[in-house]
């Protein structure tokens, strides 16, 4: 199976909301807000890079990514998430391709770095990690992870995008 790793259209915010409430069904840890999130960073233009995965018939991941703001003043630094693979492609490397190909379009924005909250066992392989100093409140550190592309690591307390506070 060839898959195609390119930006949203228009065309694919349905299949997208549907991907990520599938994604999240039964998953551990979440409210199950992930698709009103997406939808409000887009509604709101801070969805700065939504990417999808695609195999020849249909969109079957996504990923999306969002300036953050970290309280010392750091710029351009993103929050990546939620990223999401279809339950029944799950587990058949779907998800690393977004994952690289998000961390390009990062560096080709010319970005500092990226944050993330998940499974840090998944993230680090893509150079993800706690760093020391750089927190978001009430999130077990651990989960809490940041990968430098640029310059120096920030310290301070990183906050999303309200659209991530999006109930429907």
């Amino acid at each position: 199976m060839s898959i195609n790793i390119r930006l949203e259209k228009p065309s694919d915010i349905q299949s997208i909301h549907e991907i990520t409430v599938a994604a999240f069904l039964n998953a551990p840890h979440t409210d199950h807000t992930e698709q009103f999130i997406v939808k409000a960073l887009r509604d709101s233009g801070a969805l700065t890079i939504s990417l999808v995965a695609e195999d020849s018939t249909q969109i079957i991941g996504h990923v999306a990514l969002s300036p953050v703001t970290i309280s010392d003043g750091s710029n351009d630094w993103y929050g990546l998430g939620p990223i999401s693979v279809t339950p029944s492609e799950q587990g058949k490397g779907i998800g690393s391709k977004l994952m690289h190909a998000a961390l390009s379009e990062l560096k080709n924005l010319k970005a500092n770095g990226c944050v993330l909250l998940g499974d840090p066992h998944y993230y680090h392989r893509f150079g993800f990690k706690p760093i020391e100093g750089l927190v978001l409140p009430d999130v077990p550190p651990e989960y809490f992870q940041a990968l430098l592309l640029q310059g120096t690591h920030p310290k301070g307390t990183v906050t999303y995008h309200e659209s991530f506070s999006a109930q429907g």
